[in-house]
C-alpha cells in the first residue's frame, strides 16, 4: 500500500502536496492521518507546521477515516466532501490575501506618487509665488473711504453720535471725528486717540494693500494738543535762548514730538533732537553753538 508522510504550513496543504506525490486527482481515492496540527505560536516562537499521513487507497469505495488530534486520541476524519470544501477554502483565502496585498502595494504607491506631485505642487505654488508682484496699492481717495467707513462702524459699535469727515492735503489723509460724545476715544493725553489712529491705519492697509500718511482728530482734541504744545515749546525755546542749557520735554509720541520739533524751529538760538526709544522717546531743546543769552 502506497503512502507518504508530509509537511506543510497547514493541514489542506500538506494534504494537496500528498496527493500531488501519490498521483491520486481527488482526496476521495486516499486515506488522510493527520499526525499533527499547525500551529502559529506566540510572535514567532513555538510554532509548528501540520504533518500528514496520506494512504492511496486501493478503490473507489468510500471508507470511514480517522483524525489523529495533537491529544493522541483518533478523531473522526472529515467526509471527502467537506475536505474538497476546506481545499477550496484555503485556495479563496490565499486568493484573497493575495488581492489584499496587491490592493495595499497599490494604494502605498499611489500615496508615494500623490506625496511626490504634492511636493512638486508645492515648490511650484512656491516658485509661483515668490515671483507674483504685490497688488498697486488703491488710490487715496479709495483709502480715504475705507478710513472713514471703519470709523463709522468704530462709532457704532461704542453706541457714539458723531460726523466723520476727510481730506486730503499733499498726500496726507486728515481724518476728523466731531460730537459731543465723541471725547470718549480721546483718553488720557490722547492714548486712546493715537490707538484708533493706528487701527485705522492698519484696516486701511489690509484692505487697499497700503496706506497714505494720516493724522486724525477727534472732538477737536488734535487740534488743542498741537496748539498747547506749540505755546508750550515756544516758552521753552525762549528760556533756553535767555540762560542757556538744555531741556528735555517728557515722552512724547511721534506726532506730538513733530509738533515740538516744527514749534522749535520758529524760535532763532535754538535746535532739537530726539533721545530714547519709544514709548520714552523724548525731544530736547538746546541752545545752537555761538548762541548767547
Amino acid at each position: 500500500m502506497e503512502w507518504v508522510e508530509v509537511t506543510g504550513s497547514t493541514v489542506e496543504i500538506a494534504v494537496e502536496a500528498a496527493l500531488e506525490e501519490l498521483g491520486i486527482d481527488s482526496v476521495e481515492n486516499a486515506e488522510v492521518e493527520v499526525l499533527q496540527k499547525a500551529a502559529g505560536g506566540f510572535l514567532g516562537m513555538g510554532s509548528r507546521p501540520a504533518i500528514v499521513k496520506v494512504v492511496k487507497a486501493p478503490s473507489r469505495s468510500k471508507r470511514r477515516r480517522r483524525r489523529g488530534g495533537s491529544s493522541g486520541q483518533p478523531q473522526p476524519q472529515p467526509q471527502p466532501q467537506q475536505q474538497q470544501q476546506q481545499q477550496n477554502q484555503h485556495k479563496k483565502r490565499q486568493q484573497q490575501q493575495g488581492e489584499t496585498q496587491a490592493a495595499k502595494s497599490g494604494q502605498r504607491s499611489q500615496r508615494r506618487r500623490a506625496q511626490q506631485d504634492g511636493k512638486g505642487r508645492s515648490m511650484e505654488n512656491g516658485q509661483a509665488g515668490n515671483k507674483t508682484e504685490r497688488p498697486e496699492p488703491a488710490p487715496i481717495e479709495e483709502q480715504a473711504k475705507v478710513a472713514t467707513a471703519f470709523l463709522d462702524g468704530l462709532l457704532d459699535a461704542f453706541g457714539l453720535e458723531g460726523e466723520i469727515t476727510s481730506r486730503i492735503e499733499d498726500d496726507v489723509l486728515y481724518l476728523d471725528v466731531v460730537g459731543d460724545q465723541t471725547e470718549a476715544l480721546v483718553g488720557a493725553k490722547g492714548a486712546a486717540m493715537y490707538s484708533v489712529l493706528e487701527l485705522t491705519r492698519t484696516t486701511v492697509q489690509r484692505k487697499t494693500f497700503g496706506a497714505p500718511r494720516m493724522r486724525i482728530d477727534i472732538a477737536g482734541y488734535g487740534a488743542r494738543r498741537r496748539e498747547a504744545l506749540t505755546i508750550y515749546t515756544h516758552r521753552l525755546a525762549e528760556q533756553v535762548v535767555a540762560e542757556g542749557g538744555e531741556v528735555m520735554l517728557e515722552p512724547m509720541n511721534a506726532a506730538d514730538r513733530k509738533v515740538v520739533h516744527d514749534a522749535a524751529g520758529e524760535i532763532d538760538g535754538v535746535r532739537t533732537h530726539s533721545e530714547g526709544e519709544d514709548p520714552r522717546r523724548a525731544v530736547v531743546i538746546s541752545p545752537v553753538d555761538g548762541a548767547t543769552s
